[in-house]
């Protein structure tokens, strides 16, 4: 899968006939299968979290823009406003799963592997090593109250890596440019893991694909 679509989801074009949108998001395929990640992630939650929930926010992203894009041609101000929060919940649900998947990896295909280069020097800069970011990363995580998201970002303005967490859907926008992310939502683990989902935060790393997060980094310097 192409670094590429990360910041433009994957689209199908429509004809520029088309009076409203002229393009609607689709479910980005996985690059590997659903049982790939086991043990750290079973193939039943990768199934259901890629082709339900994903597929969820792909298809409600397209309904609300298309209401938008009805609301915008009527003039409706009032409408645009009101619709912007479910631009933004499911837009960002698309945007940060889109990120996520490619933030995995099977071990086979190198996932777990540690970081290198100019990323491993700056988190050995930052957080003196991978190790104490793992624990500081699970500590963002295990403090997320609710559903949300911890996320590795690089801060555009001092060039400075930094964790984040975001609430719900809420994507990283603005300043930061997001390099690795976790999510914590419930249907991300509870089926496997149920409430321990302290054993989820430290079994994903074993799938992490430091190879993605690199590459975003160096696209970012």
């Amino acid at each position: 899968m192409s670094l590429l679509r990360i910041a433009r989801p994957t689209i199908v074009r429509r004809s520029l006939l088309t009076t409203s949108i002229r393009c609607k998001h689709t479910l980005p395929s996985l690059p590997y299968d659903y049982a790939a990640l086991e043990p750290a992630i079973s193939g039943r939650i990768m199934e259901l979290h890629h082709s339900k929930h994903h597929q969820t926010y792909v298809n409600s992203l397209n309904s609300a823009e298309e209401k938008y894009a009805e609301a915008v041609s009527a003039n409706d101000v009032r409408g645009q406003i009101a619709l912007q929060p479910l631009l933004r919940f499911h837009g960002g649900g698309h945007i940060n799963h889109t990120l996520f998947w490619e933030n995995l990896a099977p071990k086979s295909s190198g996932g777990g592997e540690p970081p290198s280069g100019n990323l491993a020097g700056a988190i050995t800069v930052t957080y003196g090593s991978v190790e104490n970011l793992k624990k500081n990363m699970n500590a963002s995580l295990a403090g997320i109250q609710g559903s949300g998201w911890s996320w590795l970002v690089r801060d555009n303005a001092t060039g400075a890596l930094q964790i984040i967490a975001m609430p719900n859907q809420d994507p990283v926008v603005g300043k930061y440019v997001p390099l690795l992310g976790i999510d914590a939502w419930e249907h991300a683990y509870y089926l496997q893991y149920e409430n321990r989902k302290a054993e989820y935060f430290s079994a994903i790393w074993d799938v992490v694909n430091w190879k993605a997060a690199e590459a975003r980094y160096k696209a970012a310097t």
